[in-house]
């Protein structure tokens, strides 16, 4: 009898240390998938100029390999069973870079060398990145595009708040920030776009 009670809390350990073990990690990105058809009515027949984006900022409140999401009021819970496949800035970064490329018809030429030719270089830091699973997703801050060697060079910087309403669950969460991510894609690429052309171009209301 001692002897099978000493054994109990072994047992028990095992146990929980097996259902830790047998706990599935779900992994999430934020890139859409390569073959996602474009919005022909919104994407001119022309392309803009090349563009190059720089790294993303992220809040460091989320800046975490898990999801972070808001429960109530101040209260955030951290996700460890839910992932981001890659760290959150290079996730938003990888996502804008995409649909920038899909909305303005021309190639992100991060990392390649310009040989001074016409080139918009945009950067993007976020200040909120909220997440409420259920709710909605939220994305705000400050972005800037600047065209660089052309005849219309110049710089606009402005600021977006976008917010997607989202359904249960997690990858419905994650779905409601690539929806985000698009929607500031369409806003930059149409003032990216102008800019590039040498109009005068105002920030997006809202």
């Amino acid at each position: 009898m001692i002897r099978t009670a000493m054994r109990l809390p072994g047992i028990g350990i095992a146990l929980v240390l097996a259902a830790c073990a047998s706990a599935p990690l779900h992994y999430y990105t934020l890139v859409p998938p390569a073959n996602e058809p474009a919005n022909e009515t919104a994407v001119p027949a022309t392309a803009a100029l090349p563009f190059e984006l720089l790294p993303v900022g992220v809040p460091a409140q989320v800046d975490q390999p898990q999801l972070v999401v808001r429960e109530d009021g101040q209260t955030v819970a951290l996700l460890n069973g839910e992932r981001w496949i890659a760290p959150l800035g290079d996730e938003v970064r990888g996502a804008l870079s995409a649909d920038l490329a899909r909305e303005l018809r021309s190639p992100d030429v991060s990392g390649l060398t310009g040989n001074g030719k016409p080139l918009l270089r945009i950067k993007l830091d976020l200040r909120r990145f909220d997440s409420q699973p259920g709710s909605y997703a939220l994305i705000e801050g400050g972005w800037s595009v600047r065209v660089l060697h052309g005849p219309h060079a110049g710089v606009l910087s402005c600021s977006s708040r976008i917010s997607e309403t989202v359904g249960p669950g997690y990858a419905a969460l994650v779905q409601g920030h690539q929806r985000a991510i698009g929607q500031l894609a369409m806003q930059i690429a149409d003032a990216a776009r102008a800019l590039g052309d040498g109009q005068v171009v105002a920030c997006p209301a809202g």
